[in-house]
């Protein structure tokens, strides 16, 4: 078992072997946590590497209140809404009343991998991504999502409602067709 006592000393100290050590921890979570908010692999290398570099700047402010790791998530989540609030990005989805309707189709979740859901989560509409992601995977309320997004909790329901609507859809058409023509042969 790792010592992080003293891993978050020699890293509070400059020890680049400690940082890397660190980093070499925690860099493959933390990628996938940075990729969920990004645009593509790119992006979320460029956030990775910056919360590091605000991890290692800011260690010596970690007080063992909560894990390492989440302490560390949580800053790289905040490297994602600080790029999100310089690019201000609000793509709107083309026509949202077509992602109002309910759909349901049986047992279309047992289908599904979860790379199959990482990939229709990242191919929602960035605003609409980033609610999904901050509500469902990161578990923020839509208080703390509106006021990191400087929205409105009804705008980040609202938002929340939309995206679930879309990976709806997106499910439907990629695994419902299979299904029921796959039920049709019985």
């Amino acid at each position: 078992m790792e010592d992080f006592d003293k891993l978050i000393k020699d890293c509070a100290a400059g020890k680049q072997q400690a940082q890397a050590r660190l980093y070499h921890l925690f860099s493959p979570k933390m990628y996938g946590v940075c990729l969920r908010y990004a645009k593509d692999a790119s992006e979320a290398e460029d956030s990775l590497q910056e919360g590091f570099l605000k991890v290692f700047t800011k260690i010596k402010s970690f007080r063992n209140e909560g894990s390492l790791e989440g302490w560390i998530r949580r800053i790289m989540v905040n490297v994602s809404l600080e790029k999100y609030r310089k690019q201000r990005l609000l793509y709107s989805v083309e026509d949202v009343s077509i992602y109002d309707k309910e759909y349901h189709s049986g047992d279309i979740i047992s289908d599904i991998s979860a790379n199959d859901l990482l990939d229709m989560i990242q191919e929602l509409p960035p605003r609409y991504k980033l609610v999904f992601n901050l509500y469902v995977m990161d578990g923020m309320s839509h208080q703390e999502i509106a006021k990191e997004m400087d929205i409105t909790e009804g705008t980040s329901k609202s938002n929340l409602a939309r995206a679930r609507g879309i990976l709806q859809q997106k499910v439907n058409q990629r695994f419902g067709e299979h299904r029921v023509k796959t039920n049709t042969k019985a």
